[in-house]
């Protein structure tokens, strides 16, 4: 089970970290992606990190702004998330693959989504 935490309200320019929390399983032996849905649109797919050798891979739309770690020992992924904008505001999801990329069709794993709204 996944579980993502950590949104809320924040300020343009202002920061957030999401947490995604695994239970019942290692997200060792997994990628996990970051992924987001704004009203209307499709579910985009931000960042993910391979747990096995700690590579990061991002989506253009966030690279430079958002960073995505991983805690071992606490089975935990993180995405902070940095100069936020107005067109960030959307739940965001983690999930797990056994493979690498950001394709939404890759993943079989999904948290719940945690809301994240960007507006002064």
């Amino acid at each position: 089970q996944l579980q993502a935490s950590g949104g809320g309200l924040a300020q343009p320019g202002g920061s957030l970290t999401l947490s995604c929390a695994a239970s019942g399983f290692n997200l060792a032996y997994y990628c996990i992606g970051w992924f987001r849905q704004a009203p209307g649109k499709e579910r985009e797919g931000l960042s993910c990190i391979d747990i096995s050798d700690g590579n990061t891979y991002y989506a253009a739309s966030v690279k430079g702004r958002f960073t995505i770690s991983a805690d071992k020992a606490k089975n935990t992924v993180y995405l902070t998330m940095n100069s936020l904008k107005p067109e960030d505001t959307a739940v965001y999801y983690c999930a797990t693959t056994p493979l690498i990329g950001l394709d939404v069709t890759l993943y079989k794993h999904w948290g719940q989504g945690t809301l994240v709204t960007v507006s002064s």
